[in-house]
């Protein structure tokens, strides 16, 4: 499989290309990169144009300039002006990612055809709000690589990772190819968004995917962010983490497949 090396927004933004046909736009979470959809990847790519994006601050990507969302945005668009994708894109975004391709989804409605969510929230309570804020001290005082096992846990299920042990090696690896400024830029947009009274009025069909040991976003925000959209649809992943595409991808395809058109 030929991958191509694109760049954006003056070259701060870094993404590669797969495939050919209808475009899909993937967009990763806090704790990975565009890697984390490699084993669904060929899947993917067999009827459709895949652009995988590394959000601001995340494995070549130039940090955002302001720690809002609408900076993350605004990165998206530049993506999807320079990138030539198509107005009728399908989106896919998990985690910060699926928060990301949600506002992007709300504001720019005639820029995607179909929108899928995975493990993503519209806003956080206030527990997860202080989870953010630990995590943001703990890099404060450490660096990326003393969370690997927080952020092992919160991405994947407890079944897995222990039988996986070497994920939480894997995890840091990922953890220290992030920008530390822009980790903190996130774990402080992920405390103050609130896009639940926008969801009403976001028009593209959309399929909200979510494990059922998510543990990061657990299914009550995903299924939150179900009941909110018209017409949305929810489907939930037996004994599966965070990050689906990484534990379960025979699973996460077979849930997308007939929405994405694989």
């Amino acid at each position: 499989m030929q991958i191509e090396e694109l760049s954006a927004a003056h070259g701060a933004l870094k993404a590669v290309r797969t495939g050919s046909g209808r475009d899909i736009v993937v967009l990763h979470s806090l704790l990975a990169d565009r890697h984390a959809f490699d084993p669904v990847l060929p899947a993917l790519a067999n009827k459709h144009r895949v652009t995988l994006v590394n959000l601001p601050g995340f494995h070549g990507s130039q940090p955002p300039m302001l720690p809002l969302l609408d900076a993350f945005v605004a990165t998206i668009e530049d993506a999807f002006d320079e990138f030539g994708i198509g107005n009728d894109a399908v989106l896919i975004g998990n985690g910060f990612g699926g928060t990301v391709a949600l506002a992007f989804a709300l504001s720019h409605a005639d820029r995607i055809a179909k929108l899928v969510v995975c493990d993503a929230a519209a806003t956080f309570p206030e527990e997860g709000r202080q989870q953010f804020a630990m995590m943001a001290d703990k890099v404060a005082a450490g660096g990326l690589g003393s969370i690997a096992e927080v952020a092992a846990k919160r991405v994947f299920s407890p079944a897995y990772l222990s039988a996986h042990p070497e994920k939480i090696e894997e995890r840091k690896q990922v953890l220290l190819g992030i920008d530390s400024k822009a980790f903190h830029a996130v774990c402080k947009i992920l405390q103050e968004t609130d896009l639940v009274p926008l969801l009403p009025h976001l028009r593209a069909p959309t399929l909200v995917v979510c494990g059922e040991f998510d543990q990061a976003t657990p299914p009550v925000l995903n299924r939150q962010v179900a009941e909110k959209v018209p017409g949305a649809r929810y489907v939930e992943l037996p004994g599966c983490g965070h990050c689906p595409p990484l534990e379960q991808p025979q699973a996460f395809l077979a849930a997308i497949k007939d929405f994405v058109g694989l």
